[in-house]
């Protein structure tokens, strides 16, 4: 069970942070040339940054906790699933707190037509708050 430790925190991670897509209105997940053009050259830089570390021997991985599975430049499969996961639930969340700041949420708007909330104002329906 150590050796998958690492993939299902990271899995846990994505299960948390997706309500946020469809809740909050984040619309990460429904725009994946955006997605791609915020995440690929993260996991780009730190792809490099981590086998180049690896190589010089600055940090390595317990096979304890690892699957075993090596990429190209001894990089564990683990460490690509992190740098896509993380910034992808970043995404998530900032999106989903700038819907709520701006009163835009699907959630939201489900209570306002229930009488649970009151109406947005018209610079939030607008979406000029926070951007």
């Amino acid at each position: 069970m150590d050796r998958f430790q690492y993939l299902l925190l990271m899995g846990a991670c994505v299960a948390i942070t997706l309500p946020l897509e469809f809740l909050f209105g984040a619309r990460v997940w429904r725009r994946p040339r955006r997605l791609v053009a915020a995440v690929g050259p993260v996991v780009a830089v730190f792809y490099v940054w981590d086998a180049v570390a690896i190589e010089r021997e600055h940090w390595w991985f317990a096979d304890r906790y690892v699957t075993g599975t090596v990429l190209p430049f001894g990089v564990p499969l683990e460490e690509l699933v992190f740098f896509v996961v993380i910034p992808v639930c970043g995404l998530l969340t900032l999106e989903a707190v700038r819907n709520m700041l701006g009163g835009t949420t699907p959630l939201q708007g489900w209570m306002r037509r229930r009488g649970w909330l009151g109406a947005a104002s018209p610079a939030t329906r607008r979406g000029s708050a926070v951007r």
